[in-house]
C-alpha cells in the first residue's frame, strides 16, 4: 500500500509572513526550546520524535 503525498499549491511568501504567523512563530519557538530542555530527561527520546508528526 503507498500513499503518495500531493504536491501543496504554490502561495506567495506574501501569504507566509502575516502578523499572525510571525506573532505565532514567537511562541512556537519558545516552545520548541522548552521541548529541548525537557527532552533530555526522556529515556528513549525516539518516542518523542516519532510523535510529533501526530
Amino acid at each position: 500500500m503507498s500513499s503518495a503525498l500531493t504536491p501543496l499549491p504554490p502561495i506567495d511568501s506574501d501569504q507566509l509572513e502575516t502578523k499572525a504567523v510571525l506573532k505565532k512563530l514567537s511562541s512556537a519557538n519558545r516552545y520548541l526550546a522548552e521541548l529541548k530542555g525537557v527532552s533530555g530527561s526522556i529515556p528513549n527520546q525516539g518516542i518523542l520524535i516519532n510523535t510529533l508528526s501526530l
